[in-house]
């Protein structure tokens, strides 16, 4: 594992030399927002495939209201005949995932690696680098104790902060949307395939069941994003670079991606 940490660190700051003349001290943090967007290419074929996933999901909602009124009393029966339905289909529900989970040890490799004051045997140099004043191997603790929020150290998580704020909201926003869309088309799907379904005893119309605990996370969702505010506040700068980095990439992809869809792209969830 050292050696492997060793020829990392190695890559990086071969980047970092050959970005240096544009970048300045701040070379390396080039080289990381460059090493993110290289593994985020390298993962595009997967988020397309996810989109692929999604539509296909979208032309299974006709079925899935039958089973709904099939199933109407039965949140068990119903979500095993759903997940029938999708391995008949070949239409996986996780595929949307697939994307942030082959991320997962690129963001750790960067946060090991930020986090060692040796790598085999020898310093990690890697630690001197800065973006700005504030030095990759540190954390938005250590910026504030040194200046505090606004000083030289803090402004740089100001500005990052900024960011993963506004692109929070953008997926904040259109997930929103994209959810009251998706619960408008749904009803009326539902209601297509049981025009005459009566009114319970209480004199209101039956919604047909919900997947358990889908309420709770269709409320949470929009929201996940601004967690990538406490992420960015506790892991290395580094790791916090690629964080900021994948997230933005990720949200102008999933809008390219998710375009023609009227519905059912569900919230954008912080990628790493």
């Amino acid at each position: 594992m050292s050696s492997f940490m060793s020829a990392f660190a190695g890559l990086v700051e071969h980047l970092a030399d050959l970005l240096q003349p544009l970048f300045h001290g701040s070379a390396a943090a080039a080289a990381i927002i460059l090493f993110t967007a290289f593994v985020r290419l390298l993962v595009h074929p997967l988020s397309r495939a996810g989109a692929r996933g999604q539509r296909e999901r979208l032309k299974l909602q006709p079925r899935i209201a039958e089973l709904r009124k099939k199933h109407r009393k039965n949140p068990e029966a119903l979500q095993k005949a759903i997940m029938e339905l999708h391995r008949e289909e070949k239409v996986s529900p996780l595929s949307g995932c697939l994307p942030m989970l082959f991320q997962m040890p690129a963001f750790f490799l960067l946060y090991h690696l930020f986090s060692r004051g040796s790598i085999g045997g020898e310093p990690n140099e890697l630690l001197g680098h800065t973006l700005g004043a504030a030095p990759l191997g540190g954390r938005f603790t250590d910026a504030v104790a040194h200046g505090g929020l606004f000083g030289a150290q803090g402004m740089v998580y100001v500005v990052m902060f900024a960011v993963v704020a506004a692109v929070a909201t953008f997926n904040y926003r259109r997930a929103k949307r994209q959810m009251a869309t998706s619960t408008a088309a749904s009803t009326a799907a539902s209601t297509a395939a049981s025009p005459a379904v009566k009114p319970s005893g209480g004199g209101r119309d039956e919604q047909p069941p919900q997947l358990p605990g889908m309420g709770a996370i269709s409320k949470f969702m929009p929201l996940m994003s601004f967690m990538t505010l406490f992420s960015v506040a506790y892991v290395p700068l580094a790791a916090a670079l690629y964080i900021v980095t994948s997230t933005t990439w990720s949200s102008i992809e999933r809008a390219v991606l998710y375009r023609d869809m009227p519905y059912g792209a569900a919230a954008a969830a912080p990628a790493l």
